[in-house]
Protein backbone atom coordinates (compact mmCIF):
# COMPACT_ATOMS: atom_id res chain seq x y z
CA UNK A 1 0.00 0.00 0.00
CA UNK A 2 0.78 3.42 -0.61
CA UNK A 3 0.75 6.16 2.35
CA UNK A 4 -0.46 9.87 0.91
CA UNK A 5 -0.12 12.60 3.15
CA UNK A 6 -1.41 15.70 0.75
CA UNK A 7 -4.78 15.60 0.07
CA UNK A 8 -6.18 17.02 -3.01
CA UNK A 9 -6.36 20.66 -1.98
CA UNK A 10 -2.51 20.82 -0.57
CA UNK A 11 -3.31 20.68 2.93
CA UNK A 12 -2.22 17.72 5.09
CA UNK A 13 -4.46 15.05 5.80
CA UNK A 14 -5.53 13.42 8.79
CA UNK A 15 -3.01 10.50 8.95
CA UNK A 16 -0.73 12.47 11.01
CA UNK A 17 -3.80 14.52 13.19
CA UNK A 18 -1.16 17.28 14.31
CA UNK A 19 -0.43 18.34 11.38
CA UNK A 20 -4.03 17.87 9.96
CA UNK A 21 -5.32 20.92 7.69
CA UNK A 22 -2.35 22.76 7.73
CA UNK A 23 -1.08 23.64 4.43
CA UNK A 24 1.88 21.68 2.57
CA UNK A 25 4.62 24.15 2.61
CA UNK A 26 3.90 25.71 6.18
CA UNK A 27 3.63 21.72 7.36
CA UNK A 28 7.05 21.31 6.16
CA UNK A 29 8.44 24.15 8.54
CA UNK A 30 6.22 22.82 11.12
CA UNK A 31 7.77 19.50 11.12
CA UNK A 32 11.48 20.80 10.93
CA UNK A 33 10.98 22.84 13.73
CA UNK A 34 9.90 19.19 15.30
CA UNK A 35 13.06 17.88 14.44
CA UNK A 36 14.71 20.36 16.16
CA UNK A 37 12.59 20.01 19.21
CA UNK A 38 13.48 16.73 19.12
CA UNK A 39 16.97 16.82 19.21
CA UNK A 40 16.94 15.01 15.43
CA UNK A 41 17.41 17.39 12.85
CA UNK A 42 21.27 17.13 11.48
CA UNK A 43 21.17 19.05 8.42
CA UNK A 44 20.22 21.05 5.75
CA UNK A 45 21.74 21.62 2.31
CA UNK A 46 20.46 22.40 -1.43
CA UNK A 47 19.85 20.06 -4.13
CA UNK A 48 19.62 20.87 -7.78
CA UNK A 49 16.03 19.60 -9.08
CA UNK A 50 13.71 20.32 -11.93
CA UNK A 51 10.44 21.87 -9.58
CA UNK A 52 7.66 21.41 -11.89
CA UNK A 53 4.96 24.15 -11.64
CA UNK A 54 1.07 24.96 -13.43
CA UNK A 55 2.10 26.48 -16.96
CA UNK A 56 -1.33 28.62 -16.33
CA UNK A 57 -1.46 29.06 -12.16
CA UNK A 58 1.99 28.94 -11.41
CA UNK A 59 2.02 26.59 -8.76
CA UNK A 60 4.15 23.95 -7.42
CA UNK A 61 3.21 21.00 -8.77
CA UNK A 62 3.17 18.11 -6.32
CA UNK A 63 3.18 14.68 -7.81
CA UNK A 64 0.51 12.56 -6.36
CA UNK A 65 -0.17 8.76 -6.48
CA UNK A 66 -4.40 8.81 -7.95
CA UNK A 67 -6.60 6.10 -9.21
CA UNK A 68 -6.80 6.64 -12.95
CA UNK A 69 -9.05 5.70 -16.07
CA UNK A 70 -7.34 3.07 -18.35
CA UNK A 71 -8.15 1.55 -21.81
CA UNK A 72 -6.66 -1.73 -23.30
CA UNK A 73 -5.50 -0.74 -26.19
CA UNK A 74 -4.34 -4.61 -27.18
CA UNK A 75 -7.30 -5.01 -30.32
CA UNK A 76 -7.74 -1.45 -31.64
CA UNK A 77 -4.26 -1.28 -31.83
CA UNK A 78 -4.24 -5.32 -34.16
CA UNK A 79 -6.69 -3.73 -36.39
CA UNK A 80 -4.71 -0.36 -37.04
CA UNK A 81 -1.86 -2.60 -38.17
CA UNK A 82 -3.89 -4.65 -40.33
CA UNK A 83 -5.21 -1.51 -42.14
CA UNK A 84 -1.64 -0.49 -42.75
CA UNK A 85 -0.62 -3.93 -43.64
CA UNK A 86 -3.48 -4.68 -45.94
CA UNK A 87 -3.59 -1.06 -47.70
CA UNK A 88 -6.56 0.32 -46.69
CA UNK A 89 -4.83 2.88 -44.84
CA UNK A 90 -1.65 4.65 -46.67
CA UNK A 91 1.10 6.64 -44.98
CA UNK A 92 2.98 9.22 -47.08
CA UNK A 93 5.99 8.82 -46.70
CA UNK A 94 6.17 5.05 -46.68
CA UNK A 95 9.16 4.94 -44.39
CA UNK A 96 6.71 6.27 -41.51
CA UNK A 97 5.34 2.48 -41.47
CA UNK A 98 8.11 1.22 -38.91
CA UNK A 99 6.92 3.70 -36.83
CA UNK A 100 3.41 2.92 -37.12
CA UNK A 101 4.25 -0.70 -36.04
CA UNK A 102 7.18 0.17 -33.58
CA UNK A 103 4.08 2.05 -31.81
CA UNK A 104 0.94 -0.92 -32.07
CA UNK A 105 3.35 -4.08 -31.92
CA UNK A 106 3.25 -3.67 -28.23
CA UNK A 107 0.85 -0.55 -27.28
CA UNK A 108 0.24 -0.74 -23.64
CA UNK A 109 -2.47 0.30 -21.87
CA UNK A 110 -3.59 3.92 -21.80
CA UNK A 111 -4.21 6.03 -19.45
CA UNK A 112 -6.89 8.73 -21.06
CA UNK A 113 -7.30 10.59 -16.98
CA UNK A 114 -6.25 14.01 -15.73
CA UNK A 115 -6.41 15.71 -13.09
CA UNK A 116 -6.99 19.16 -14.38
CA UNK A 117 -10.04 21.88 -14.44
CA UNK A 118 -9.94 22.23 -17.93
CA UNK A 119 -10.83 19.62 -20.57
CA UNK A 120 -13.94 16.90 -21.33
CA UNK A 121 -15.02 15.55 -17.98
CA UNK A 122 -15.19 12.13 -18.15
CA UNK A 123 -18.20 10.73 -18.15
CA UNK A 124 -18.31 7.99 -15.09
CA UNK A 125 -20.44 8.35 -11.77
CA UNK A 126 -19.28 6.99 -8.41
CA UNK A 127 -22.11 4.99 -6.87
CA UNK A 128 -22.48 4.99 -2.65
CA UNK A 129 -25.28 3.04 -1.63
CA UNK A 130 -27.16 3.88 1.81
CA UNK A 131 -25.60 1.29 4.20
CA UNK A 132 -23.60 0.04 2.00
CA UNK A 133 -19.16 0.87 2.87
CA UNK A 134 -18.15 2.42 -0.51
CA UNK A 135 -13.98 2.07 -1.14
CA UNK A 136 -12.10 4.97 -3.73
CA UNK A 137 -10.28 2.20 -5.79
CA UNK A 138 -13.58 -0.74 -5.76
CA UNK A 139 -14.10 -0.18 -9.72
CA UNK A 140 -17.19 -2.02 -9.35
CA UNK A 141 -18.52 1.11 -8.03
CA UNK A 142 -18.94 3.20 -11.14
CA UNK A 143 -21.12 3.68 -13.73
CA UNK A 144 -20.88 5.79 -17.20
CA UNK A 145 -23.83 7.63 -18.88
CA UNK A 146 -24.18 10.43 -20.82
CA UNK A 147 -25.72 12.51 -17.86
CA UNK A 148 -27.21 12.03 -14.23
CA UNK A 149 -30.24 10.90 -15.01
CA UNK A 150 -29.03 7.92 -17.40
CA UNK A 151 -26.32 7.45 -14.76
CA UNK A 152 -29.13 6.60 -12.12
CA UNK A 153 -31.19 4.56 -14.07
CA UNK A 154 -28.33 2.30 -15.10
CA UNK A 155 -26.97 1.96 -11.25
CA UNK A 156 -30.43 1.78 -10.11
CA UNK A 157 -30.59 -1.63 -12.51
CA UNK A 158 -27.04 -3.11 -11.66
CA UNK A 159 -27.36 -2.89 -8.23
CA UNK A 160 -30.85 -4.11 -8.03
CA UNK A 161 -31.61 -1.25 -5.34
CA UNK A 162 -34.26 1.93 -5.65
CA UNK A 163 -32.79 5.08 -6.92
CA UNK A 164 -33.50 7.12 -3.88
CA UNK A 165 -31.06 5.10 -1.91
CA UNK A 166 -27.75 6.28 -4.60
CA UNK A 167 -25.81 9.11 -4.33
CA UNK A 168 -23.80 9.84 -7.65
CA UNK A 169 -20.81 11.47 -7.63
CA UNK A 170 -19.62 12.68 -11.21
CA UNK A 171 -15.57 12.07 -11.38
CA UNK A 172 -13.76 15.28 -11.56
CA UNK A 173 -11.18 14.06 -14.12
CA UNK A 174 -11.17 15.31 -17.53
CA UNK A 175 -10.51 13.07 -20.35
CA UNK A 176 -6.68 13.13 -21.88
CA UNK A 177 -6.27 15.39 -24.30
CA UNK A 178 -5.25 12.86 -27.42
CA UNK A 179 -8.52 11.46 -25.90
CA UNK A 180 -10.66 14.05 -27.04
CA UNK A 181 -8.56 14.72 -30.32
CA UNK A 182 -8.86 10.87 -31.33
CA UNK A 183 -12.62 10.97 -31.43
CA UNK A 184 -12.49 14.65 -33.28
CA UNK A 185 -12.75 13.64 -36.98
CA UNK A 186 -16.76 12.17 -36.06
CA UNK A 187 -17.73 13.75 -32.96
CA UNK A 188 -17.52 17.25 -34.24
CA UNK A 189 -20.65 15.62 -36.54
CA UNK A 190 -22.88 15.20 -33.68
CA UNK A 191 -21.98 11.74 -33.42
CA UNK A 192 -22.87 9.22 -32.44
CA UNK A 193 -26.68 10.84 -33.77
CA UNK A 194 -26.95 9.72 -37.18
CA UNK A 195 -27.27 13.02 -39.14
CA UNK A 196 -26.81 14.62 -42.72
CA UNK A 197 -23.28 15.87 -42.22
CA UNK A 198 -22.11 12.44 -40.49
CA UNK A 199 -22.60 10.38 -43.43
CA UNK A 200 -21.36 13.00 -45.44
CA UNK A 201 -17.85 13.99 -44.32
CA UNK A 202 -17.02 10.96 -42.60
CA UNK A 203 -14.84 9.49 -43.03
CA UNK A 204 -12.82 11.80 -44.69
CA UNK A 205 -10.06 11.17 -47.36
CA UNK A 206 -6.48 12.90 -46.00
CA UNK A 207 -5.24 13.71 -43.14
CA UNK A 208 -1.97 16.08 -43.24
CA UNK A 209 0.52 16.39 -40.14
CA UNK A 210 3.63 16.30 -38.70
CA UNK A 211 5.37 13.28 -37.94
CA UNK A 212 6.31 13.71 -34.75
CA UNK A 213 2.64 13.22 -33.73
CA UNK A 214 2.05 9.93 -35.68
CA UNK A 215 1.06 7.87 -32.81
CA UNK A 216 -0.17 10.56 -30.24
CA UNK A 217 -3.11 11.50 -32.67
CA UNK A 218 -3.02 9.93 -35.74
CA UNK A 219 -3.09 6.36 -34.48
CA UNK A 220 -5.35 7.44 -31.58
CA UNK A 221 -8.36 8.32 -34.78
CA UNK A 222 -7.61 5.04 -35.93
CA UNK A 223 -8.07 3.28 -33.33
CA UNK A 224 -11.26 5.37 -31.60
CA UNK A 225 -12.68 5.41 -35.20
CA UNK A 226 -12.84 1.72 -35.97
CA UNK A 227 -13.67 1.07 -32.49
CA UNK A 228 -16.42 3.48 -32.49
CA UNK A 229 -17.43 3.87 -35.99
CA UNK A 230 -16.14 0.88 -37.85
CA UNK A 231 -14.51 3.09 -40.37
CA UNK A 232 -11.74 4.48 -41.17
CA UNK A 233 -11.28 8.34 -40.53
CA UNK A 234 -9.42 8.53 -43.38
CA UNK A 235 -7.64 6.47 -46.37
CA UNK A 236 -4.53 8.45 -46.38
CA UNK A 237 -2.02 10.02 -43.96
CA UNK A 238 0.63 12.41 -45.23
CA UNK A 239 2.92 13.35 -42.80
CA UNK A 240 5.45 16.58 -43.18
CA UNK A 241 8.35 17.56 -42.13
CA UNK A 242 9.43 19.57 -38.94
CA UNK A 243 9.98 23.11 -40.12
CA UNK A 244 14.07 24.21 -38.95
CA UNK A 245 15.94 27.21 -39.45
CA UNK A 246 18.14 27.74 -42.66
CA UNK A 247 20.92 25.84 -40.87
CA UNK A 248 18.94 22.92 -40.19
CA UNK A 249 19.10 23.74 -36.62
CA UNK A 250 15.82 23.21 -34.32
CA UNK A 251 13.88 26.71 -33.48
CA UNK A 252 13.94 27.33 -30.49
CA UNK A 253 13.38 31.11 -28.83
CA UNK A 254 16.72 31.02 -26.62
CA UNK A 255 18.43 30.88 -29.66
CA UNK A 256 16.02 33.58 -31.24
CA UNK A 257 15.84 30.69 -34.43
CA UNK A 258 11.98 31.14 -34.13
CA UNK A 259 10.04 32.20 -37.25
CA UNK A 260 6.72 33.65 -37.16
CA UNK A 261 4.91 33.31 -40.24
CA UNK A 262 3.19 36.60 -40.23
CA UNK A 263 6.94 37.91 -40.17
CA UNK A 264 7.25 36.51 -43.51
CA UNK A 265 4.29 37.59 -44.96
CA UNK A 266 4.46 40.98 -43.62
CA UNK A 267 8.09 41.78 -43.09
CA UNK A 268 9.76 42.79 -39.75
CA UNK A 269 13.14 44.68 -39.11
CA UNK A 270 15.57 43.61 -36.85
CA UNK A 271 14.38 45.93 -33.91
CA UNK A 272 11.28 44.92 -34.21
CA UNK A 273 12.71 41.18 -34.06
CA UNK A 274 14.36 41.97 -30.73
CA UNK A 275 11.17 42.75 -29.25
CA UNK A 276 9.61 39.48 -29.79
CA UNK A 277 12.30 37.70 -27.63
CA UNK A 278 12.44 40.92 -25.03
CA UNK A 279 9.58 39.61 -22.98
CA UNK A 280 10.58 38.81 -19.52
CA UNK A 281 10.63 34.41 -19.98
CA UNK A 282 14.50 34.50 -21.09
CA UNK A 283 16.93 34.57 -18.69
CA UNK A 284 19.42 37.36 -19.23
CA UNK A 285 22.24 34.95 -20.81
CA UNK A 286 19.37 33.40 -23.38
CA UNK A 287 18.17 36.82 -24.43
CA UNK A 288 21.57 37.82 -25.07
CA UNK A 289 21.96 34.73 -27.00
CA UNK A 290 18.67 34.93 -28.89
CA UNK A 291 19.32 38.76 -30.18
CA UNK A 292 22.49 38.07 -31.24
CA UNK A 293 21.43 34.69 -33.39
CA UNK A 294 18.75 37.00 -34.83
CA UNK A 295 20.84 39.28 -36.25
CA UNK A 296 22.89 36.80 -37.76
CA UNK A 297 20.06 34.97 -39.74
CA UNK A 298 18.38 38.28 -40.31
CA UNK A 299 20.97 41.05 -40.16
CA UNK A 300 18.44 43.59 -41.86
CA UNK A 301 14.87 41.86 -40.59
CA UNK A 302 13.07 39.82 -42.88
CA UNK A 303 11.19 40.95 -45.94
CA UNK A 304 7.91 41.45 -46.77
CA UNK A 305 6.96 38.07 -48.98
CA UNK A 306 3.25 37.62 -48.72
CA UNK A 307 1.15 35.05 -48.38
CA UNK A 308 1.48 32.98 -51.85
CA UNK A 309 5.47 33.29 -51.71
CA UNK A 310 5.22 31.39 -48.69
CA UNK A 311 2.83 29.00 -49.33
CA UNK A 312 4.51 27.98 -52.41
CA UNK A 313 7.98 28.24 -50.83
CA UNK A 314 6.47 25.51 -47.73
CA UNK A 315 5.13 23.11 -50.54
CA UNK A 316 8.28 23.65 -52.93
CA UNK A 317 10.44 22.13 -49.68
CA UNK A 318 7.90 19.57 -48.99
CA UNK A 319 10.70 16.28 -50.15
CA UNK A 320 9.93 13.28 -48.18
CA UNK A 321 13.00 14.14 -46.08
CA UNK A 322 12.32 14.36 -42.21
CA UNK A 323 12.87 17.91 -41.66
CA UNK A 324 12.81 21.01 -43.34
CA UNK A 325 15.36 23.80 -43.15
CA UNK A 326 13.65 27.35 -44.03
CA UNK A 327 15.63 29.88 -45.81
CA UNK A 328 13.71 33.26 -45.83
CA UNK A 329 16.31 34.19 -49.44
CA UNK A 330 14.72 31.38 -50.87
CA UNK A 331 11.10 33.11 -49.69
CA UNK A 332 12.15 36.32 -51.13
CA UNK A 333 12.95 34.96 -54.30
CA UNK A 334 9.66 33.08 -54.86
CA UNK A 335 7.90 36.62 -53.84
CA UNK A 336 10.10 38.15 -57.24
CA UNK A 337 8.45 35.03 -58.99
CA UNK A 338 4.94 36.62 -58.32
CA UNK A 339 6.35 39.90 -59.72
CA UNK A 340 7.26 37.78 -62.95
CA UNK A 341 3.72 36.18 -63.24
CA UNK A 342 1.98 39.49 -62.15
CA UNK A 343 4.21 41.25 -65.42
CA UNK A 344 3.38 38.36 -67.75
CA UNK A 345 -0.05 38.54 -67.19
CA UNK A 346 -0.26 42.44 -67.91
CA UNK A 347 1.82 41.81 -71.23
CA UNK A 348 -0.69 39.03 -71.66
CA UNK A 349 -3.65 41.42 -71.37
CA UNK A 350 -2.30 43.98 -73.70
CA UNK A 351 -1.72 41.68 -76.65
CA UNK A 352 -5.22 40.11 -75.96
CA UNK A 353 -6.71 43.90 -75.82
CA UNK A 354 -9.90 44.41 -74.41
CA UNK A 355 -12.70 43.18 -76.88
CA UNK A 356 -10.62 39.74 -77.20
CA UNK A 357 -13.05 36.69 -77.31
CA UNK A 358 -11.44 33.09 -75.75
CA UNK A 359 -12.97 30.58 -78.09
CA UNK A 360 -15.75 28.68 -77.20
CA UNK A 361 -14.13 25.47 -77.28
CA UNK A 362 -11.36 24.19 -74.92
CA UNK A 363 -8.23 24.15 -76.98
CA UNK A 364 -6.24 21.79 -74.47
CA UNK A 365 -8.75 18.95 -75.71
CA UNK A 366 -9.10 19.63 -79.11
CA UNK A 367 -6.97 21.33 -81.77
CA UNK A 368 -9.51 22.72 -84.06
CA UNK A 369 -8.89 25.77 -85.77
CA UNK A 370 -5.60 25.22 -85.34
CA UNK A 371 -3.96 25.11 -88.58
CA UNK A 372 -2.52 28.67 -88.90
CA UNK A 373 -0.41 28.23 -85.32
CA UNK A 374 3.14 28.36 -85.52
CA UNK A 375 5.26 25.61 -84.33
CA UNK A 376 6.21 28.05 -81.24
CA UNK A 377 2.47 28.17 -80.60
CA UNK A 378 2.48 24.71 -80.76
CA UNK A 379 5.66 24.21 -78.58
CA UNK A 380 4.09 25.89 -75.87
CA UNK A 381 0.64 24.17 -76.14
CA UNK A 382 2.89 21.05 -75.79
CA UNK A 383 4.64 22.02 -72.80
CA UNK A 384 1.31 23.07 -70.90
CA UNK A 385 -0.25 19.50 -71.96
CA UNK A 386 2.99 18.29 -70.19
CA UNK A 387 3.06 20.69 -67.39
CA UNK A 388 -0.92 19.26 -66.87
CA UNK A 389 0.17 16.20 -66.74
CA UNK A 390 3.26 16.03 -64.73
CA UNK A 391 1.53 18.42 -62.08
CA UNK A 392 -1.48 16.09 -61.70
CA UNK A 393 0.88 12.59 -61.45
CA UNK A 394 3.11 14.66 -58.48
CA UNK A 395 -0.57 16.07 -56.59
CA UNK A 396 -1.62 12.54 -56.73
CA UNK A 397 1.53 10.86 -55.57
CA UNK A 398 1.55 13.70 -52.56
CA UNK A 399 4.68 15.10 -54.97
CA UNK A 400 4.48 18.25 -53.99
CA UNK A 401 7.92 19.57 -54.29
CA UNK A 402 7.93 18.19 -57.67
CA UNK A 403 4.41 19.65 -58.72
CA UNK A 404 5.77 23.85 -57.35
CA UNK A 405 8.73 22.62 -59.84
CA UNK A 406 6.99 21.78 -63.04
CA UNK A 407 4.11 24.70 -62.98
CA UNK A 408 7.39 27.30 -61.86
CA UNK A 409 9.47 25.96 -65.07
CA UNK A 410 5.91 26.23 -66.80
CA UNK A 411 5.53 29.77 -66.27
CA UNK A 412 9.26 31.19 -65.99
CA UNK A 413 11.31 29.04 -68.83
CA UNK A 414 8.69 27.97 -71.03
CA UNK A 415 6.02 31.40 -70.73
CA UNK A 416 8.46 34.16 -69.61
CA UNK A 417 11.78 33.79 -71.20
CA UNK A 418 10.89 31.79 -74.64
CA UNK A 419 7.32 32.23 -75.39
CA UNK A 420 6.29 35.84 -74.39
CA UNK A 421 9.77 36.95 -76.19
CA UNK A 422 8.82 35.17 -79.82
CA UNK A 423 5.30 36.21 -79.74
CA UNK A 424 6.30 39.81 -79.51
CA UNK A 425 7.62 39.79 -83.16
CA UNK A 426 4.33 38.31 -83.83
CA UNK A 427 1.60 40.91 -82.18
CA UNK A 428 4.46 43.83 -84.16
CA UNK A 429 4.88 42.43 -87.90
CA UNK A 430 3.08 39.36 -87.88
CA UNK A 431 0.02 38.24 -90.40
CA UNK A 432 -3.27 38.85 -88.67
CA UNK A 433 -3.68 35.09 -88.37
CA UNK A 434 -0.77 34.48 -86.95
CA UNK A 435 -1.52 37.12 -84.00
CA UNK A 436 -4.73 35.58 -83.57
CA UNK A 437 -3.47 32.27 -83.08
CA UNK A 438 -0.28 33.81 -80.95
CA UNK A 439 -3.68 35.38 -78.95
CA UNK A 440 -5.45 32.20 -78.56
CA UNK A 441 -2.13 29.61 -77.69
CA UNK A 442 -1.25 33.09 -75.06
CA UNK A 443 -5.14 33.18 -73.50
CA UNK A 444 -4.69 29.21 -73.39
CA UNK A 445 -1.61 28.94 -71.31
CA UNK A 446 -2.08 32.28 -69.02
CA UNK A 447 -5.24 30.42 -68.09
CA UNK A 448 -4.09 27.18 -68.01
CA UNK A 449 -1.10 28.77 -65.80
CA UNK A 450 -3.02 30.36 -63.57
CA UNK A 451 -4.98 27.25 -62.70
CA UNK A 452 -2.23 24.99 -62.35
CA UNK A 453 -0.64 27.35 -59.55
CA UNK A 454 -3.87 28.34 -57.85
CA UNK A 455 -3.88 25.59 -55.05
CA UNK A 456 0.06 26.80 -54.28
CA UNK A 457 -0.81 30.71 -54.69
CA UNK A 458 -4.44 31.27 -54.49
CA UNK A 459 -4.33 34.97 -53.82
CA UNK A 460 -2.59 36.39 -56.96
CA UNK A 461 -3.80 33.98 -59.16
CA UNK A 462 -7.51 34.94 -58.64
CA UNK A 463 -6.60 38.29 -58.67
CA UNK A 464 -5.45 37.78 -62.58
CA UNK A 465 -7.61 35.45 -63.31
CA UNK A 466 -10.43 37.49 -62.95
CA UNK A 467 -8.82 40.18 -65.12
CA UNK A 468 -8.48 37.77 -68.32
CA UNK A 469 -12.34 37.40 -70.06
CA UNK A 470 -14.13 34.25 -70.04
CA UNK A 471 -14.92 31.52 -72.82
CA UNK A 472 -18.46 30.74 -73.39
CA UNK A 473 -18.12 27.61 -71.72
CA UNK A 474 -16.53 29.00 -68.32
CA UNK A 475 -19.48 29.51 -65.33
CA UNK A 476 -17.33 29.21 -62.37
CA UNK A 477 -17.28 32.78 -60.67
CA UNK A 478 -14.14 32.25 -59.08
CA UNK A 479 -10.84 30.12 -59.47
CA UNK A 480 -11.58 28.37 -56.26
CA UNK A 481 -14.10 26.76 -57.62
CA UNK A 482 -13.17 26.53 -61.71
CA UNK A 483 -12.31 23.14 -63.01
CA UNK A 484 -8.56 22.46 -62.19
CA UNK A 485 -6.71 20.97 -66.08
CA UNK A 486 -6.36 17.68 -66.37
CA UNK A 487 -5.89 17.08 -70.09
CA UNK A 488 -3.78 18.28 -72.62
CA UNK A 489 -2.76 15.37 -74.64
CA UNK A 490 -4.08 16.10 -77.91
CA UNK A 491 -0.78 19.07 -77.99
CA UNK A 492 1.58 16.61 -76.39
CA UNK A 493 4.58 16.19 -79.57
CA UNK A 494 7.88 14.70 -78.07
CA UNK A 495 9.78 15.28 -81.56
CA UNK A 496 8.70 19.42 -81.63
CA UNK A 497 10.24 19.23 -78.26
CA UNK A 498 13.07 18.11 -78.87
CA UNK A 499 13.72 20.41 -81.87
CA UNK A 500 12.95 23.31 -79.85
CA UNK A 501 15.09 22.23 -77.13
CA UNK A 502 18.36 22.11 -79.61
CA UNK A 503 17.26 25.59 -80.80
CA UNK A 504 17.37 26.59 -77.25
CA UNK A 505 20.69 25.15 -76.70
CA UNK A 506 22.23 26.87 -79.94
CA UNK A 507 20.62 29.95 -78.02
CA UNK A 508 21.81 29.68 -74.72
CA UNK A 509 25.41 28.41 -76.23
CA UNK A 510 25.60 31.79 -78.69
CA UNK A 511 24.65 33.76 -75.06
CA UNK A 512 27.43 32.80 -73.33
CA UNK A 513 29.48 33.05 -76.19
CA UNK A 514 29.10 36.71 -76.13
CA UNK A 515 29.31 37.15 -72.50
CA UNK A 516 32.97 35.38 -72.46
CA UNK A 517 34.08 36.99 -75.58
CA UNK A 518 32.25 40.78 -73.36
CA UNK A 519 34.01 39.96 -70.26
CA UNK A 520 37.42 39.00 -71.84
CA UNK A 521 37.13 42.66 -73.18
CA UNK A 522 36.53 44.39 -70.97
Amino acid sequence: PFVECINGEGLINDIVPSYAGMRRFDARVAVRRALQEMGLYVQSKDHDMVVPTCSRSKDIVEPLLKPQWWVNCKDMAARSIEKVENGELKIIPSHFDKTWYSWLDDCRDWCISRQLWWGHRIPAYKVEINGAKSYDLDNSMWVSAHNEDEAMKKAAAKFSVPSASIKLTRDEDVLDTWFSSGIFPFSVMNWPDNNVDLSTFYPNNVLETGHDILFFWVARMVMMGLELTDKLPFTDVYLHPMIRDAQGVKMSKSLGNVVDPLFIVYGITLEELHKTVDNGYLAEKELVRARAGQKKLYPNGIPECGTDALRFALCSYLTQARDLNLDVLRIEGYRKFCNKMWNASKFALMQLGPDYTPPAHDVMTSKKDSASFSIVDRWMLHRAAVTIEDTNNALRDYQFQQATTAIYNFWLYDMCDVYLETSKRVFYKGTPEQAAAARTTLYTCLDVGLRLIHPFMPYISEELWQRIPRSAGESAPSLVVARYPEDGAAWRDDKLDAQMSFVKSIIHTARSVKDTYLESKA
